[in-house]
């Protein structure tokens, strides 16, 4: 991830692409059961007082899992996998593919020195907004898988499975609705990417000028630990309205959901899911920024001084 000026060896687009492929769809199969509890937990709204319901399902990250792994079985923790590893390949492999390319581009030809932090916050920024304008529709779709556990015992499924909701989505709804919430799907990740990518090359920078670290394991450790922090600090609140968005399809926009959100479940339901979510996403960066720079080492060939 961090550029080495003095390096003698390179990695071209369609290697960096396939690593971040790989590695990314490696941490999704490894955390999506979290991301499920999340999701359970952003879409879970507040009991209306007086409606006989004043304990809500889902309490906590583990009471979320067990609860869902008692109700609907283990496999229930990883709906949406087929769609999420679709979205993996496309989001991941695009976001930090590209974001080198994109960096170098900001900074020019001739640039030599650290790349300042701003110029690395804006290359992640643009590389999460394309690329998740590419993979919304598989994100759109793993969301809905995941959200159908919440419908009321015996009520048929609208989806089989993640082709069967493609199909099903564009049937019912037409083809623009693959692109349902793709205005707060951009802004949550392209933040989030910017809080993940900027800052762990950022603090990976930062820790390799300790003496002592090198480019190993635990260095990569720390800096993924804190590509995940900032991550969900910054982007839990437009990650919440996202999941709302696309589990519930009665809300009219963006603002409409964010209004609607504040107003009936009042602010900290922006932070709803917050320790899944950096369970989730602490893990998440965790095991593919390991996987990435261990996969990179099989693409990298050598080039001449």
């Amino acid at each position: 991830m961090v550029a080495d000026l003095k390096s003698k060896s390179e990695i071209s687009f369609a290697g960096t692409f396939a690593s971040s492929a790989f590695a990314a769809c490696f941490a999704e199969i490894c955390t999506i059961p979290l991301d499920t509890a999340k999701v359970r937990l952003q879409l879970q709204k507040k009991a209306a007082s007086g409606d006989g319901v004043g304990v809500p399902k889902y309490r906590g990250m583990l009471g979320t899992v067990a609860t869902i792994a008692r109700e609907e079985g283990l496999t229930a923790l990883w709906k949406g996998i087929v769609p999420g590893l679709h979205r993996q390949c496309l989001y991941g492999g695009l976001r930090i593919g590209l974001y080198e390319p994109v960096k170098n581009f900001y900074c020019g030809d001739d640039f030599v020195g650290d790349v300042p932090l701003f110029k690395k916050v804006l290359a992640a920024l643009t590389t999460g907004a394309l690329a998740i304008t590419v993979a919304n529709p598989t994100d759109l779709v793993k969301v809905r898988l995941q959200s159908e556990g919440k419908l009321p015992p015996g009520a048929p499924r609208r989806y089989s499975g993640a082709l069967s909701a493609y199909s099903t989505i564009v049937r019912q709804e037409g083809i623009g609705a693959l692109w349902t919430g793709i205005g707060p799907n951009i802004a949550r990740n392209a933040i989030i990417n910017a809080a993940e990518l900027a800052s762990y090359d950022q603090l990976k920078e930062t820790i390799l000028k300790i003496p002592g670290f090198t480019d190993n394991v635990v260095t990569h450790l720390f800096a993924g630990l804190g590509a995940g922090f900032f991550a969900v600090c910054i982007g839990s609140p437009v990650d919440v309205v996202k999941s709302r968005m696309m589990g519930d399809p009665t809300y009219k926009s963006t603002l409409d959901c964010f209004i609607k959100t504040l107003r009936n479940d009042g602010p900290l339901a922006f932070y709803k899911g917050f320790i899944p979510n950096f369970g989730r996403l602490g893990s998440w960066n965790v095991i593919m920024f390991l996987t990435l720079e261990q996969v990179k080492k099989f693409f990298i060939k050598d080039v001449p001084n």
